[in-house]
């Protein structure tokens, strides 16, 4: 099976009629996603590539039966559409907008968890179960079926990775990129957790980075996984103080190094490659015991 998705979610894209919006709709849609409806406000009765814009999410889960939403609203309003898509029946956020104020970030992944919606983002690639379905930007053409989940928060080194992995001959479960802020819905111990019950998923690559403590806290599940698992780090020679990329990529008062991370990582049992490239060979060995 995949991972928090099936393929058959009704996927509605709030801000369709944008040039991300609509051009990440299209390529959803070649790839099989079932995109049922757009969100625009002002431009209901519209249609982007077939599919039917709505003012509101209300109108589109009313009409359309949406039950995900992948929001591509600029940043000032990422949070006003988070919310509508939340208090409207969403049960899957998919915020793909970079550069979401923090506290808009702390609020909505709050209203999520009291609502009990699975929010992957903000700033993030999406997800996708090769065969099955994507949602967001991913270049879809990387990724193939198979047995490696893939887990990241730099979406560019998570491409490279899948299209490493797939040529060497391992596909991929799922690939979710939790996303690259300070505040994030999904993290990366809660994925490692959907991976660890997936019965599809015999190994795991985990695509981290210098900042906050993501990394540390999965490396606690990592030893009981009962699958081995690969990870990169990404700013081993980085700077303390600057940001590196992402806003969550900073190293501040000591906290997120690389060798903290590594070494964590390393003592549960984890294989830590150096370079992207030799991720793949790492996991066809763990794979071959």
């Amino acid at each position: 099976m995949s991972v928090l998705l099936n393929g058959g979610e009704r996927i509605l894209i709030q801000g369709i009629t944008g040039r991300q919006g609509s051009f990440h709709a299209r390529r959803m849609l070649e790839y099989g996603s079932r995109v049922v409806a757009g969100v625009s406000p002002g431009r209901g009765g519209a249609a982007v590539e077939g599919v039917p814009v709505f003012d509101t999410v209300r109108e589109a889960v009313r009409e359309k039966g949406a039950d995900t939403s992948c929001l591509f609203v600029p940043a000032a309003g990422a949070a006003d559409a988070a919310h509508e898509a939340l208090e409207n029946g969403i049960r899957l956020l998919v915020l793909v907008t970079e550069h979401v104020p923090v506290h808009d970030a702390v609020e909505v992944v709050a209203r999520a968890k009291e609502l009990r919606v699975r929010v992957i983002g903000p700033n993030t690639f999406g997800i996708i179960s090769p065969g099955k379905g994507k949602i967001g930007i991913m270049p879809h053409e990387y990724y193939t079926p198979g047995p490696v989940g893939l887990v990241a928060r730099s979406g560019t080194l998570s491409y490279q990775v899948a299209a490493e992995l797939t040529a060497a001959g391992l596909g991929q479960s799922t690939a979710v990129g939790v996303g690259g802020d300070p505040v994030v819905g999904c993290s990366l111990r809660e994925v490692l957790t959907h991976f660890k019950d997936d019965d599809e998923t015999r190994a795991v690559v985990l695509i981290g980075e210098i900042g906050g403590t993501a990394e540390e806290e999965a490396a606690e599940l990592i030893a009981g996984l009962g699958k081995p698992v690969v990870a990169y780090l990404v700013g081993r020679t980085a700077p303390v103080g600057v940001r590196m990329g992402h806003a969550g990529a900073i190293i501040e008062r000591g906290k997120g190094t690389y060798a903290g991370k590594a070494a964590a990582l390393r003592e549960a049992g984890a294989l830590l490659a150096e370079t992207p490239w030799q991720v793949a060979p790492l996991v066809l060995k763990s794979l071959r015991g």
